[in-house]
């Protein structure tokens, strides 16, 4: 299929290819916090299909998070058994059908991308400073 049939798809794939490396960290924080909420809904509708797939994609965002972390940082050190503890409830969310495991990934989520936010203002201000 091509993009000029379906320009949502080629705006979305010239943000991903554009952006900066902080962006794309944002964006992976952003599509975690939207598959959970996702599995959520599917939890409450019973749909275990769905729900399955979206833990599934939370996670593989988790493990990208993961595998991108520049081990050179302490801070780093500091986020991988966070980012693996995610990692686990996820697992143990979708395993035993439990919303509020997900709620508490989704909310550790959240704080990160904050966090992340805060850092990118941060940075720019400094940038523009000098």
């Amino acid at each position: 299929m091509a993009y000029g049939a379906q320009p949502h798809l080629a705006y979305q794939q010239n943000s991903v290819t554009t952006a900066t490396p902080e962006e794309l960290t944002l964006k992976l924080y952003s599509g975690c916090i939207r598959f959970i909420k996702l599995a959520k809904k599917a939890m409450e509708e019973n749909n275990i299909q769905d729900k399955n797939t979206n833990i599934q994609k939370a996670q593989d965002i988790i493990r990208e998070l993961m595998v991108t972390l520049n081990m050179d940082y302490d801070i780093s050190h500091q986020l991988m058994p966070l980012y693996e503890y995610m990692n686990h409830q996820l697992l143990q969310a979708n395993i035993k059908n439990d919303p509020a495991l997900l709620e508490e990934v989704q909310g550790m989520a959240e704080d990160f991308r904050e966090t992340w936010q805060q850092v990118m203002k941060a940075n720019k201000l400094q940038k523009q400073a000098r």
